[in-house]
């Protein structure tokens, strides 16, 4: 017959030995999911630092820069005043609407290629099933720059006018 108080203390050890290994069990699995976030993290810290594109911001005053005209120039061309432009300028997570974009594009006298990269970088691009695209795309590659023109043809067909012209 067994010593039940040796029985006891066999038990006793065995539960404490059992919880001990529990509980490296959990502090191993832990740490092997904190080394996958980890991980997860650090590929989504690679894919966006190599996939990431310039901002508006960035994309607009390169454009403006290599079209080697003042700020002043393609704001009253587009039409904007000098506040919104401002805005644009200094506020990196502005996001103007997708006229304003296309109003500085004609400003910039930019191709579909600019002008789509311009819109990409604030989330728009150019819609083949909207005529207010349409009518845009149509005058950048007749390159008809002109606002007021341009304003022509979005008021014969009702569509909204940029800028202050109208």
């Amino acid at each position: 017959m067994l010593d039940q108080k040796l029985l006891l203390e066999l038990e006793t050890y065995l539960n404490e030995r059992l919880i001990m290994e529990l509980e490296v069990c959990k502090s191993s699995e832990i740490m092997e999911e904190s080394l996958e976030e980890n991980s997860l993290r650090f590929e989504l810290d690679e894919f966006i630092h190599k996939n990431r594109k310039p901002t508006l911001q960035e994309k607009l005053f390169q454009l403006i820069d290599q079209k080697d005209v003042l700020d002043t120039e393609v704001y009253k061309k587009a039409g904007l005043d000098r506040k919104h432009f401002s805005k644009i300028r200094s506020k990196t997570d502005y996001r103007p609407k997708k006229n304003t974009i296309l109003a500085l594009a004609l400003a910039l006298e930019l191709n579909e290629e600019n002008t789509e990269e311009l819109l990409e970088t604030a989330g728009y691009s150019l819609s083949d099933s909207d005529t207010n695209d349409l009518i845009f795309r149509f005058c950048i590659n007749k390159k008809i720059y002109d606002r007021f023109e341009v304003n022509e043809y979005l008021v014969h067909f009702s569509l909204t006018p940029i800028g202050s012209s109208i």
